[in-house]
């Protein structure tokens, strides 16, 4: 294609709250702006299941066109004939609800993660999007930025030696015995999938996935053995959990590769948010180590440290439309300096490129890839006594949540 002639792709926005927000002004910035110029990103319709004002409201916030459209109901914006690709941006417990909806109305879907409950869901929407024909990819954004690919190369080049052994860790100390008292937060509701495993742990196993799984030859990778333990919080929610994962490889690959993945509501990885207590990751070879600063699902920094003496720092800040064009993003009340991206833009450069080439799944994460860590996931909640509300982990469709 034609640099000079980007593809135009329209985004249906699914849920309005606070990661839709930051997504969809992420994706409104010029492509140009990271060096992308086959594709370009419009929103044409978002939709809010509580009111059509609250989506008129949304679409005023992230700027998008006066020509988007505003829809009170889900099942308006997947019948819209004038969208190519639905963004589903609701809490984790609906998105296997969300998610059928918009494939059996033939919309092509990039989920947030976690991409479901559990890995049984997410096999029948994959064999949903197999029949269908769609392009569906889980929203893990971190694969697809400059780092990500960087320390994968540094991998599969050797440039690490073998590599061995993955430590990451996302924790973030919320104090939820006082933030959440009420037990109605997401991050503790049960009800709506929380705690820290499918909100803040999937960064953790993305990283031990991406460097040990993603890194071997697709035919002959397998899904790694699981121990895990797990504290509760009173709601039953996961609030801290550690998972050691052993990944089979053969022995011109270094052997069986080990990693642990951390993750916690009550500890912080990076008690003053400054970096002093080290890195996020650690990715290890027997020739040396690369380093990824935290917080790792966005992490800037990194810092590769060989055997030869070899030190190199890097930065990795996020491009966007620069200082002195009054635009910020963010998330969660934090803003990001004038001009920066927040990041998320690299995920829908991904899902746009792939609808550009007819790609049904995410060229950093597959399908199978998204069904393994959901098992990972299942096993390591089974260790630890974690079960959902039984509507949340039901495959039945559709179902009513609250």
């Amino acid at each position: 294609m034609s640099t000079s002639t980007p593809k135009t792709i329209r985004w249906g926005i699914l849920a309005t709250g606070l990661i839709a927000q930051t997504f969809t002004k992420d994706l409104l910035v010029d492509p140009k702006t990271r060096n992308v110029h086959s594709v370009v990103h419009t929103v044409g319709a978002a939709a809010s299941s509580s009111s059509k004002s609250r989506a008129e409201q949304f679409l005023k916030d992230v700027g998008a066109a006066s020509s988007a459209k505003a829809y009170g109901s889900y099942e308006e914006l997947v019948k819209d004939p004038e969208i190519d690709i639905i963004y589903v941006a609701t809490p984790h417990s609906h998105h296997y609800q969300n998610v059928m909806q918009c494939l059996e109305a033939g919309k092509n879907v990039l989920c947030e993660k976690a991409f479901t409950v559990n890995a049984a869901q997410l096999k029948i929407l994959v064999k949903k999007a197999k029949e269908k024909n769609l392009f569906l990819m889980e929203a893990v954004w971190t694969r697809y930025f400059p780092i990500s690919a960087y320390v994968r190369d540094l991998v599969t080049s050797g440039r690490l030696g073998k590599v061995t052994r993955v430590f990451a860790d996302f924790s973030m100390s919320m104090d939820p015995e006082t933030s959440f008292a009420d037990n109605k937060h997401r991050m503790v509701n049960v009800n709506l999938a929380g705690g820290a495993l499918l909100d803040l742990g999937i960064y953790s196993i993305t990283w031990c996935f991406q460097t040990l799984y993603l890194t071997q030859p697709k035919e002959t990778r397998e899904p790694p053995k699981v121990m895990a333990a797990m504290n509760h919080f009173r709601t039953g929610a996961d609030e801290q959990t550690t998972i050691l994962l052993n990944f089979p490889r053969s022995k011109e690959m270094g052997g069986n590769a080990h990693a642990i993945a951390t993750t916690a509501i009550v500890v912080s990885g990076d008690p003053d948010e400054k970096g002093t207590a080290g890195p996020g990751a650690r990715i290890q070879g027997d020739k040396g180590e690369v380093q990824i600063g935290g917080p790792i699902c966005r992490p800037t920094t990194s810092r590769l440290i060989l055997q030869d003496g070899t030190v190199e720092e890097k930065d990795w800040p996020q491009p966007g439309p620069g200082k002195g064009s009054g635009w910020t993003n963010g998330f969660g009340g934090g803003l990001n300096s004038e001009g920066e991206g927040h990041g998320m833009f690299w995920e829908a450069d991904e899902a746009a490129m792939a609808l550009v080439e007819g790609r049904k799944e995410g060229k950093y994460e597959d399908l199978e890839e998204s069904v393994v860590i959901m098992e990972v996931m299942d096993e390591v909640r089974r260790q630890g006594g974690f079960k959902y509300p039984e509507k949340l982990e039901s495959t039945e469709y559709p179902l009513k949540l609250d």
